[in-house]
């Protein structure tokens, strides 16, 4: 995710919300306890997550009436395979109505708590045994404080599940520590287009409709779905080795958009250039008539507004970079995403470090200059959002204040900094293989860090300590001259 800087001064909005789905155990030789949410710890978000199961697979059916103040039918299918005796599972789902649940082929109760859906199968589940689970429920597109889910579009919807808003649309184990494969299914009247995350299965007319499904063939994040309805065009085109890229604008913006849209090919070739092979089956941009007050790096299909490529105030570098921010992160946060929301920095940290790359290759806006005025600000962002792998938690009533200036430019600088401090070539291939060994799954701070030291050739815990742990910002490798100014009281 990239908030978008405003020109004119605009009320924020709580977009991308923080942190994922629960789901667990409750002992058998237990008495029966009352239906409560659950989650796995996460430091950031402690209800959030399951440790009852593992979901190998989603499969997931949105009926599109043609109105996005309206709820949408849906039905959720998970294919999981239980970890610990399971007498109560518990999914992450909110802002809409359950009909019916089955487990395993037969129906189960169900209670509401929280935003947890708990259903009780009718009989226990035991450790290695298969989990298949389908809801009948509706979607809401309505939005709430703090809801984002659903963005409703001037011509239909788009999804932002970032971080934990994925269970405002569909049930689900809503956190990046548990991902899966995907499939969709969307029903639209005659004039929409309906796209999808991963490669296009067909679609079918069925009178006044028409169906449309398609595929992930790689595991992805429930922060990362993306479903687009709207009056829309899909514009293709082919990216390095023959990879699909497939856009989504709004029709009537087509011809406008174009000249951006053409750059998608050679960014990724510069990508590749830097961290090797793209990691997914396609990619494309999906540009939304909506205010949201970000740009999201949804699997294969990343969300951006309208408005930033209409602003002629927007530096053509400046829009470049932002693009080339949500393409990084395809191998930094969906290809290799955060066991933890701790570890967001390494998703932050390194989408904003080739945003500023590429503008200082292609524009010539100085990467050094970018780090020494964000070396200034340093621990004034220390002391607003914690250090880099140690955030604070977000403000009350506003989960999309764990994106703060700490995780982007704050966590840039701690690459700057490992650079200078192993060389330029130890930095690269540290990269490659970061990328390379951690596709497909999820990774941590403490694997970034012994993968460094290992290529280093030298223990660096204690430059890793200050850089990532540290309420002060350490000296710079190679820049003792820069100073810091002392956090605002």
């Amino acid at each position: 995710m990239l908030l978008t800087p405003r020109l004119r001064p605009r009320t924020s909005r709580t977009a991308a919300l923080v942190a994922a789905c629960a789901s667990v155990a409750l002992l058998a030789a237990a008495a029966p306890q009352p239906a409560t949410p659950l989650g796995i710890g996460d430091r950031l978000f402690p209800h959030l997550g399951n440790p009852g199961y593992d979901v190998q697979s989603y499969d997931i059916a949105f009926t599109y009436k043609g109105d996005n103040r309206k709820p949408l039918d849906a039905v959720t299918k998970i294919d999981a395979r239980a970890t610990s005796r399971l007498d109560r599972v518990n999914l992450d789902f909110s802002h809409g109505t359950v009909r019916s649940v089955e487990v395993n082929g037969a129906p189960a109760r169900f209670a509401t708590s929280d935003e947890d859906l708990i259903v009780t199968p009718a009989r226990p589940v035991v450790p290695g045994q298969p989990l298949h689970v389908v809801v009948r429920h509706t979607s809401n597109p309505v939005p709430g404080k703090e809801e984002v889910g659903w963005v409703r579009t001037k011509d239909g919807l788009a999804m932002a599940n970032q971080a934990d808003a994925a269970h405002r649309v569909f049930p689900c184990n809503d956190h990046p520590a548990d991902k899966a494969y995907f499939t969709f299914h969307v029903s639209a009247p005659k004039g929409y287009t309906a796209v999808a995350n991963g490669l296009p299965l067909g679609k079918m007319r069925q009178g006044g409709a028409t169906n449309w499904a398609y595929r992930t063939l790689h595991p992805m994040a429930t922060e990362l779905a993306q479903v687009s309805i709207g009056h829309s065009a899909v514009i293709h085109q082919k990216g390095p080795h023959g990879l699909p890229v497939r856009d989504v604008v709004p029709a009537k913006d087509a011809k406008a958009l174009a000249p951006w849209l053409k750059k998608t090919p050679g960014q990724l070739a510069w990508m590749e250039s830097k961290v090797g092979r793209y990691p997914f089956e396609n990619y494309g941009v999906l540009v939304a008539e909506a205010s949201t007050g970000f740009e999201l790096e949804t699997q294969t299909l990343s969300l951006f507004e309208r408005e930033l490529f209409m602003r002629p105030e927007y530096p053509k570098w400046y829009v470049d970079s932002i693009l080339v921010h949500e393409m990084a992160h395809q191998w930094f946060g969906d290809s290799v995403s955060p066991r933890t929301w701790s570890d967001l920095w390494l998703n932050e940290g390194h989408a904003t470090w080739y945003e500023a790359l590429y503008a200082q290759e292609k524009a010539h806006q100085s990467m050094q200059t970018r780090m020494r005025n964000a070396y200034r600000d340093s621990d004034g962002w220390r002391a607003a959002g914690g250090p880099p792998a140690a955030p604070k938690g977000p403000a009350a009533g506003e989960k999309i204040s764990i994106f703060r200036p700490v995780v982007y430019d704050g966590s840039a600088l701690v690459l700057y900094a490992l650079r200078q401090e192993i060389g330029t070539d130890r930095f690269e291939r540290l990269e490659r293989i970061w990328v390379r060994t951690h596709r497909d799954s999820t990774a941590t701070t403490a694997d970034f860090t012994a993968l460094a030291s290992r290529i280093a050739g030298r223990d660096l815990t204690g430059f890793f300590d200050g850089w990532l742990y540290g309420a002060k910002t350490p000296p710079m490798p190679g820049h003792p001259d820069w100073k810091s100014q002392p956090a605002q009281k």
